[in-house]
């Protein structure tokens, strides 16, 4: 089984979605390095929001898939899994996850594909453990699947610390970039603020 990390980056935007819209189901992809040979180990280095609105299948998500691949490439990264958060604070598993097709859609394109799900009651302002759970694609299949968090204890402080400031207002999902053109949906910004207060650590 391959040996999965999850950047400070990517953690930060995946909770931040969750958090901006606490009563909404939440999606985005992930991304890692295309240069990588070494197919043991797989480190998510970013996480891109999608919506919190339509999670399916759609027009609007083949655009955004498209957009993406096109991004990433320039960046020398790939997509290569999918997150979500379901509306229900109480569904944490991958059967009630929203928009498992394309999860599933991904993982017929790459290998060791990833699906997270965000662990709804984990998410809050002082987290002390990572609030998120990993599958990946094997012989065809999710398989639940172990991760570490890059520099773990400093980043929960981060993140913590941005959620208590209400940082996660600040990030753009591509439902966002779809109202207003001028919103980054690779949230370059929080990208800056989130290197500061890890420097700090």
């Amino acid at each position: 089984m391959t040996e999965i990390s999850v950047s400070s980056r990517a953690y930060c935007k995946m909770i931040f979605h969750a958090a901006k819209y606490p009563h909404l189901a939440v999606n985005g992809l992930l991304l890692a390095s295309k240069s990588s040979s070494d197919r043991s180990k797989l480190e998510i280095i970013d996480a891109v929001p999608l919506f919190h609105q339509c999670l399916h299948v759609s027009p609007m998500a083949e655009i955004a898939l498209i957009q993406v691949e096109s991004k990433a490439a320039k960046e020398g990264l790939q997509i290569i899994g999918y997150y979500a958060a379901a509306e229900n604070f109480y569904d944490n598993t991958i059967e009630k996850a929203p928009g498992c097709k394309i999860a599933d859609k991904i993982a017929e394109n790459v290998s060791n594909a990833c699906f997270v799900v965000i662990d709804n009651r984990s998410v809050c302002t002082n987290m002390l453990y990572p609030a998120l759970k990993m599958w990946q694609q094997i012989d065809s299949k999710w398989t639940k699947s172990k991760y570490s968090l890059d520099d773990s204890k400093n980043t929960l402080e981060a993140v913590s610390l941005l959620l208590q400031r209400g940082a996660m207002k600040e990030l753009n999902d591509f439902d966002n970039y779809l109202d207003n053109t001028t919103n980054d949906w690779f949230n370059l910004h929080l990208n800056r603020d989130l290197s500061k207060i890890l420097s700090m650590h």
